[in-house]
């Protein structure tokens, strides 16, 4: 599977932005995709994700209310809606999806990063104060 995001550019404070990220290569899988980002000289942290069958949520704390994950399943796409974006959202944002592909439910709180095996290439997310 290969992702590609897209949708970064550069925003004033309390702007909004919606990132894409398109999936191709063979019919998407995965039991569950995510958004993480990575800041300038800080480790990649995780923002969202989405359990693919049924769309249900699961957010970074810090970024419940302002960031909506969501995906469009016939079209192989996944979206995050970042609104009331402030400087520190300034990241390099990247979609992912999980090797597992299996119906064993699990909550998406238990995906750690390194299960999440595809990977695209990173949009970068710019807000200025």
């Amino acid at each position: 599977v290969q992702l590609q995001a897209s949708g970064g550019g550069l925003v004033q404070a309390g702007g909004s932005l919606r990132l894409s990220c398109a999936a191709s290569g063979r019919t998407f899988s995965s039991y569950a995709a995510a958004w993480y980002r990575q800041a300038p000289g800080k480790e990649r942290e995780f923002v969202a994700s989405i359990r693919w069958s049924d769309g249900v949520t699961y957010y970074r704390d810090s970024l419940k209310g302002r960031f909506t994950i969501s995906r469009e399943s016939a079209e192989n796409t996944m979206y995050l809606q970042m609104n009331t974006l402030r400087p520190e959202d300034t990241a390099v944002y990247y979609c992912t999806a999980t090797g597992y592909s299996g119906t064993t439910f699990k909550f998406l709180s238990t995906f750690l990063m390194e299960d999440f095996v595809y990977w695209g290439q990173g949009t970068l997310v710019t807000v200025s104060s």
